[in-house]
Protein backbone atom coordinates (compact mmCIF):
# COMPACT_ATOMS: atom_id res chain seq x y z
CA UNK A 1 0.00 0.00 0.00
CA UNK A 2 2.85 2.26 0.66
CA UNK A 3 4.42 1.31 -2.63
CA UNK A 4 1.69 2.23 -4.22
CA UNK A 5 1.42 5.55 -2.89
CA UNK A 6 4.87 6.54 -3.08
CA UNK A 7 4.55 5.78 -6.98
CA UNK A 8 1.03 8.04 -6.96
CA UNK A 9 2.69 11.02 -5.29
CA UNK A 10 6.05 10.70 -7.71
CA UNK A 11 4.30 10.29 -10.71
CA UNK A 12 1.93 13.53 -9.82
CA UNK A 13 4.95 15.31 -8.82
CA UNK A 14 6.71 14.38 -12.25
CA UNK A 15 3.44 15.28 -13.62
CA UNK A 16 3.74 18.78 -12.21
CA UNK A 17 7.10 19.35 -13.05
CA UNK A 18 6.27 18.68 -16.87
CA UNK A 19 3.49 20.24 -16.77
CA UNK A 20 5.41 23.51 -15.42
CA UNK A 21 8.29 23.34 -17.86
CA UNK A 22 5.84 23.46 -20.37
CA UNK A 23 4.01 26.35 -19.65
CA UNK A 24 7.43 27.99 -19.03
CA UNK A 25 8.51 27.45 -22.50
CA UNK A 26 5.35 28.56 -23.82
CA UNK A 27 5.25 31.88 -22.49
CA UNK A 28 9.22 32.53 -22.61
CA UNK A 29 10.86 30.82 -25.52
CA UNK A 30 10.60 32.90 -28.16
CA UNK A 31 10.47 31.83 -32.06
CA UNK A 32 11.18 33.74 -35.02
CA UNK A 33 8.89 33.80 -38.29
CA UNK A 34 9.86 34.50 -41.31
CA UNK A 35 7.88 36.41 -44.61
CA UNK A 36 9.43 37.47 -47.69
CA UNK A 37 7.06 40.00 -49.91
CA UNK A 38 7.43 42.65 -52.50
CA UNK A 39 6.03 46.04 -51.77
CA UNK A 40 4.06 47.18 -55.47
CA UNK A 41 6.61 49.98 -56.11
CA UNK A 42 9.55 49.03 -54.98
CA UNK A 43 12.13 47.49 -56.67
CA UNK A 44 15.56 46.41 -56.37
CA UNK A 45 17.22 49.38 -54.23
CA UNK A 46 15.16 47.40 -51.13
CA UNK A 47 15.78 44.14 -51.84
CA UNK A 48 17.09 42.05 -48.75
CA UNK A 49 15.79 44.88 -46.54
CA UNK A 50 14.88 43.64 -43.16
CA UNK A 51 11.91 44.38 -40.98
CA UNK A 52 11.48 42.80 -37.18
CA UNK A 53 8.15 43.66 -36.08
CA UNK A 54 7.41 43.42 -32.76
CA UNK A 55 4.04 43.87 -30.58
CA UNK A 56 2.02 43.93 -27.55
CA UNK A 57 5.12 43.28 -25.23
CA UNK A 58 2.61 43.98 -21.85
CA UNK A 59 5.77 45.14 -19.80
CA UNK A 60 7.41 41.51 -20.00
CA UNK A 61 11.12 40.87 -19.39
CA UNK A 62 12.70 38.50 -21.43
CA UNK A 63 16.24 37.86 -19.21
CA UNK A 64 18.30 40.39 -17.70
CA UNK A 65 17.27 44.57 -19.07
CA UNK A 66 15.63 42.24 -21.76
CA UNK A 67 18.90 40.48 -23.05
CA UNK A 68 17.11 37.50 -24.92
CA UNK A 69 14.92 39.58 -26.49
CA UNK A 70 17.88 41.77 -28.05
CA UNK A 71 20.16 39.40 -29.05
CA UNK A 72 17.03 37.67 -30.75
CA UNK A 73 16.31 40.59 -32.61
CA UNK A 74 20.23 41.73 -33.28
CA UNK A 75 20.66 38.47 -34.66
CA UNK A 76 18.37 39.34 -37.57
CA UNK A 77 20.30 42.27 -38.46
CA UNK A 78 17.11 44.54 -39.00
CA UNK A 79 16.95 47.81 -41.31
CA UNK A 80 14.24 48.75 -39.57
CA UNK A 81 12.17 47.65 -35.89
CA UNK A 82 7.83 48.33 -36.06
CA UNK A 83 6.75 47.78 -32.91
CA UNK A 84 2.51 47.52 -32.84
CA UNK A 85 1.48 48.75 -29.76
CA UNK A 86 0.04 47.51 -26.14
CA UNK A 87 4.20 47.81 -24.85
CA UNK A 88 3.02 48.18 -21.71
CA UNK A 89 -0.06 46.81 -19.59
CA UNK A 90 -2.61 48.41 -18.04
CA UNK A 91 -3.20 46.55 -15.34
CA UNK A 92 0.60 45.67 -14.29
CA UNK A 93 2.56 48.52 -15.97
CA UNK A 94 6.06 47.66 -17.06
CA UNK A 95 7.05 50.90 -17.95
CA UNK A 96 10.83 50.08 -17.16
CA UNK A 97 10.88 46.79 -18.90
CA UNK A 98 9.47 48.57 -21.93
CA UNK A 99 11.83 51.73 -22.17
CA UNK A 100 14.58 49.35 -21.35
CA UNK A 101 13.52 47.36 -24.11
CA UNK A 102 12.74 50.27 -26.75
CA UNK A 103 16.24 52.20 -25.45
CA UNK A 104 17.97 48.83 -26.58
CA UNK A 105 16.30 48.33 -29.83
CA UNK A 106 17.12 52.22 -30.64
CA UNK A 107 20.62 51.03 -31.01
CA UNK A 108 20.04 48.16 -33.52
CA UNK A 109 18.19 50.15 -35.95
CA UNK A 110 15.36 52.77 -36.14
CA UNK A 111 12.51 52.18 -34.46
CA UNK A 112 8.90 53.28 -34.76
CA UNK A 113 5.90 52.77 -32.66
CA UNK A 114 2.09 53.18 -32.72
CA UNK A 115 0.40 52.68 -29.37
CA UNK A 116 -2.34 50.18 -28.53
CA UNK A 117 -5.55 50.22 -26.15
CA UNK A 118 -3.17 49.21 -23.31
CA UNK A 119 -1.23 52.55 -23.57
CA UNK A 120 -4.42 54.81 -23.79
CA UNK A 121 -6.15 52.57 -21.17
CA UNK A 122 -3.53 52.87 -19.03
CA UNK A 123 -3.38 56.77 -18.35
CA UNK A 124 -0.13 57.80 -19.23
CA UNK A 125 0.10 58.02 -22.75
CA UNK A 126 1.52 61.16 -23.01
CA UNK A 127 4.28 60.75 -20.69
CA UNK A 128 4.98 57.46 -21.99
CA UNK A 129 5.09 58.57 -25.35
CA UNK A 130 7.43 61.50 -24.56
CA UNK A 131 10.15 59.37 -22.87
CA UNK A 132 10.06 56.95 -26.23
CA UNK A 133 10.85 60.04 -27.97
CA UNK A 134 13.65 60.64 -25.60
CA UNK A 135 15.30 57.23 -25.99
CA UNK A 136 14.95 57.93 -29.90
CA UNK A 137 11.60 55.92 -30.94
CA UNK A 138 9.65 57.70 -33.76
CA UNK A 139 6.33 57.94 -32.37
CA UNK A 140 3.26 57.95 -35.24
CA UNK A 141 0.72 59.58 -34.08
CA UNK A 142 -1.69 59.42 -37.29
CA UNK A 143 1.52 60.23 -39.16
CA UNK A 144 4.15 58.57 -41.69
CA UNK A 145 7.77 59.34 -42.29
CA UNK A 146 9.57 58.33 -46.00
CA UNK A 147 12.24 55.61 -45.85
CA UNK A 148 14.59 55.59 -48.62
CA UNK A 149 17.15 53.02 -50.29
CA UNK A 150 19.22 54.15 -52.98
CA UNK A 151 16.90 55.81 -55.37
CA UNK A 152 13.90 54.39 -53.92
CA UNK A 153 11.40 55.47 -51.06
CA UNK A 154 8.47 53.70 -49.27
CA UNK A 155 6.30 55.36 -46.27
CA UNK A 156 5.56 53.97 -42.67
CA UNK A 157 2.58 55.00 -41.93
CA UNK A 158 0.75 54.56 -38.55
CA UNK A 159 -2.65 54.84 -36.48
CA UNK A 160 -3.30 55.52 -33.19
CA UNK A 161 -5.50 52.88 -31.50
CA UNK A 162 -9.44 53.90 -31.29
CA UNK A 163 -9.42 53.39 -27.69
CA UNK A 164 -8.24 57.00 -26.57
CA UNK A 165 -8.52 55.65 -23.21
CA UNK A 166 -12.37 55.70 -22.78
CA UNK A 167 -14.70 52.52 -22.12
CA UNK A 168 -16.84 52.94 -24.88
CA UNK A 169 -15.98 54.28 -28.28
CA UNK A 170 -16.94 53.77 -31.76
CA UNK A 171 -14.10 51.75 -33.02
CA UNK A 172 -14.17 51.50 -36.37
CA UNK A 173 -15.41 55.37 -37.14
CA UNK A 174 -12.51 56.36 -35.14
CA UNK A 175 -10.56 54.22 -37.26
CA UNK A 176 -11.21 55.70 -40.71
CA UNK A 177 -10.85 59.00 -39.19
CA UNK A 178 -7.00 58.19 -38.24
CA UNK A 179 -6.68 56.56 -41.36
CA UNK A 180 -7.96 59.60 -43.56
CA UNK A 181 -5.50 61.75 -41.53
CA UNK A 182 -2.65 59.79 -42.15
CA UNK A 183 -3.45 59.24 -46.13
CA UNK A 184 -1.44 61.52 -48.23
CA UNK A 185 -2.95 60.85 -51.86
CA UNK A 186 -1.00 62.54 -54.01
CA UNK A 187 1.88 60.24 -52.39
CA UNK A 188 2.54 57.20 -54.81
CA UNK A 189 4.90 55.43 -53.06
CA UNK A 190 4.14 51.76 -51.26
CA UNK A 191 2.67 52.23 -47.94
CA UNK A 192 3.41 49.84 -44.79
CA UNK A 193 0.65 50.82 -42.03
CA UNK A 194 1.57 50.28 -38.17
CA UNK A 195 -1.75 49.67 -36.85
CA UNK A 196 -3.03 47.33 -33.34
CA UNK A 197 -5.86 46.07 -34.48
CA UNK A 198 -6.24 43.45 -37.33
CA UNK A 199 -10.01 43.15 -37.22
CA UNK A 200 -10.27 46.37 -38.69
CA UNK A 201 -8.23 44.42 -41.92
CA UNK A 202 -11.64 45.32 -44.54
CA UNK A 203 -10.48 49.27 -43.92
CA UNK A 204 -7.12 48.59 -44.66
CA UNK A 205 -8.18 46.91 -47.93
CA UNK A 206 -10.31 49.49 -48.73
CA UNK A 207 -7.53 52.55 -48.74
CA UNK A 208 -4.91 49.73 -50.65
CA UNK A 209 -2.30 49.95 -48.28
CA UNK A 210 0.73 47.51 -49.27
CA UNK A 211 0.98 45.99 -46.39
CA UNK A 212 -0.11 46.13 -42.72
CA UNK A 213 1.24 45.32 -39.32
CA UNK A 214 -0.88 44.43 -36.37
CA UNK A 215 -0.93 42.63 -33.08
CA UNK A 216 -3.67 42.67 -30.39
CA UNK A 217 -4.83 39.42 -31.27
CA UNK A 218 -2.25 37.20 -29.06
CA UNK A 219 -2.17 34.11 -31.59
CA UNK A 220 -5.48 33.55 -30.26
CA UNK A 221 -3.61 33.09 -27.19
CA UNK A 222 -4.80 29.03 -27.40
CA UNK A 223 -3.66 27.48 -30.38
CA UNK A 224 -5.47 24.49 -31.96
CA UNK A 225 -4.74 22.21 -35.01
CA UNK A 226 -6.72 23.49 -38.16
CA UNK A 227 -8.95 25.49 -35.71
CA UNK A 228 -5.94 28.27 -34.83
CA UNK A 229 -6.20 30.69 -32.24
CA UNK A 230 -9.46 30.09 -29.80
CA UNK A 231 -10.06 33.82 -28.15
CA UNK A 232 -9.01 37.19 -29.68
CA UNK A 233 -9.51 40.78 -28.00
CA UNK A 234 -12.64 42.46 -30.25
CA UNK A 235 -13.06 39.33 -32.27
CA UNK A 236 -14.44 36.85 -29.39
CA UNK A 237 -13.97 32.53 -29.88
CA UNK A 238 -12.20 31.40 -32.51
CA UNK A 239 -10.97 34.69 -34.45
CA UNK A 240 -10.53 35.34 -38.42
CA UNK A 241 -7.43 37.00 -37.68
CA UNK A 242 -4.64 35.76 -35.14
CA UNK A 243 -1.28 34.71 -36.65
CA UNK A 244 0.81 34.93 -40.06
CA UNK A 245 -0.06 36.40 -43.36
CA UNK A 246 -3.58 38.12 -44.60
CA UNK A 247 -4.18 38.90 -48.12
CA UNK A 248 -6.76 40.91 -49.96
CA UNK A 249 -7.33 43.08 -52.67
CA UNK A 250 -3.85 43.86 -53.11
CA UNK A 251 -3.23 44.42 -49.09
CA UNK A 252 -1.08 42.00 -46.75
CA UNK A 253 -1.51 42.27 -43.48
CA UNK A 254 0.99 40.26 -41.00
CA UNK A 255 -0.18 39.49 -37.55
CA UNK A 256 2.11 39.37 -34.96
CA UNK A 257 0.84 36.80 -32.09
CA UNK A 258 2.85 39.13 -29.79
CA UNK A 259 5.49 39.19 -26.58
CA UNK A 260 3.72 39.37 -23.44
CA UNK A 261 0.14 38.54 -22.09
CA UNK A 262 -2.70 40.25 -20.50
CA UNK A 263 -5.91 39.21 -19.03
CA UNK A 264 -5.42 35.68 -20.43
CA UNK A 265 -1.64 34.90 -18.28
CA UNK A 266 -0.84 31.85 -20.29
CA UNK A 267 -0.41 30.41 -23.53
CA UNK A 268 -0.77 27.65 -25.35
CA UNK A 269 0.64 26.41 -28.49
CA UNK A 270 1.90 29.68 -28.96
CA UNK A 271 5.06 30.84 -28.12
CA UNK A 272 6.02 34.64 -27.92
CA UNK A 273 7.15 35.89 -31.51
CA UNK A 274 9.58 37.93 -33.40
CA UNK A 275 8.52 38.14 -36.39
CA UNK A 276 11.20 38.86 -39.80
CA UNK A 277 9.99 40.48 -42.90
CA UNK A 278 12.22 40.61 -45.84
CA UNK A 279 11.53 42.65 -49.04
CA UNK A 280 12.65 41.05 -52.14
Amino acid sequence: MKKKAVITACSLLLLTGVGAFFVYVQNNALTTSEHTLQLNGAAGDFGGFTIIHLSDLHGKSFGKEQRTLVKRVEAEKPDMILFTGDLIDSNRGGADAALTLMDKMTDLAPVYFVNGNHEWQAGNWDMLKQRLQETGVRVLSNQSETIKAGEETIRVAGIEDPASGSESYPQRAVTEENIKEVMNEEEKEPVILLAHRPENFSLYTAKEFDLVLSGHAHGGQFRLPIAGGLIAPDQGFLPSYTSGAYEESGTTMIVSRGLGNSVIPIRVFNRPEVVKITLE
